[in-house]
């Protein structure tokens, strides 16, 4: 039985990879940190068939014993700090764990099984914000990066140094560059969840307005439940390679908002909206669109959810939930 090891289990990647590759027969192992997580017992209610392990990604220690006890053919690096806006308050904590995490589990791989005759395939969860103040569109593998937050810095230096440990020591590591990816199960500090939970409480009257920053920035935004089948794919390839992950459509956040408000009835969002000068970012990545012809062509990978069906899952989503608050 194929054995996969997820870091980040607790995030709606680690969750959807989790489900999928259960699907597919595999014996699933969820990285968490702390032997008092908040969220384990969520994961043990809701994915049974996961086992969690305890790891860190910023105390190598921990990782090699974690890679000793599920001894995994696949390991799926999700954990990071995520929230980009947060990067600039906890820089340090970013790029140690986002960052410097990589780096520690590609060496806890290579010192676990060895490096030329590893039988560990190891897929690390890059980011289209390397690309930054984009240098060409739309993005490409080849693509230069200039990331504009420590997010993005950090997220570069973990797609480097895989491709160094690639290089240097003939190890199965691919890069997944993701472009945003979004669905139910993303966390409220995120915008199109923010958005889609606004709105839904709007509809039933318990919220009145909902505050954003820039609503002009474009993003190449997809599901989240088809991106995790990219990720998988790509450790199936014969050889380890780089991809690009993407819709190779760009929408606003005004095109996200009209459509959430529209799913519940409201023609006009502009009232319910306001600007806050405290969500814009200290330098601001305007538009992004990934080219994924390598991904369809190599891998026979393409997205199943459109823009406009992704926005209804969520606003749909969001209602129930907020309308089973209501009737408890």
């Amino acid at each position: 039985m194929a054995r996969a090891l997820i870091t980040g289990i607790t995030g709606q990647d680690g969750q959807h990879l989790a489900e999928f590759l259960h699907s597919k027969g595999y014996e699933v192992f969820g990285m968490i940190k702390g032997q008092n997580n908040a969220r384990a017992e969520l994961l043990r209610d809701e994915f049974p068939y996961v086992e969690l392990v305890s790891g860190d990604l910023t105390d190598l220690p921990s990782l090699v014993s974690t890679l000793e006890r599920a001894q995994p053919t696949e390991i799926y690096n999700l954990g990071a700090i995520s929230f980009v806006h947060f990067s600039w308050i906890q820089a340090e904590l970013t790029a140690n764990t986002t960052g410097l995490g990589v780096l520690r589990m590609l060496e806890a791989i290579r010192m676990v099984g060895g490096a030329q005759n590893n039988p560990m395939r190891f897929y690390q969860a890059s980011s289209s914000e390397m690309f930054g103040k984009v240098r060409e569109m739309p993005q490409t593998e080849l693509t230069p990066f200039h990331p504009r937050s420590p997010y993005g810095c950090a997220k570069v230096f973990g797609h480097d140094i895989t491709v160094n440990y690639r290089e240097s020591y003939g190890m199965y590591a691919c890069s997944g560059i993701l472009f945003n990816h979004e669905g139910p199960r993303r966390g409220l500090e995120f915008v199109t969840r923010k958005i889609s939970n606004a709105v839904a409480r709007i509809k039933l009257g318990v919220q009145q307005d909902i505050s954003l920053g820039n609503l002009d920035a474009k993003r190449d935004w997809g599901y989240a439940g088809d991106y995790v089948k990219a990720m998988w794919l790509m450790l199936q390839q014969d050889e380890p390679d780089d991809y690009v992950v993407a819709t190779g459509e760009t929408h606003s956040i005004e095109e996200f908002l009209e459509l959430a408000f529209a799913e519940v009835g409201i023609a006009d969002w502009h009232p319910y909206v306001t600007q806050d000068p405290k969500f814009f970012r200290p330098a601001e990545v305007d538009l992004l669109i990934g080219d994924p012809t390598k991904a369809k062509t190599k891998l026979g990978w393409t997205p199943e959810v459109n823009f406009p069906e992704l926005v209804k899952m969520m606003v749909e989503n969001d209602l129930r939930i907020e309308s089973a608050k209501l009737h408890r």
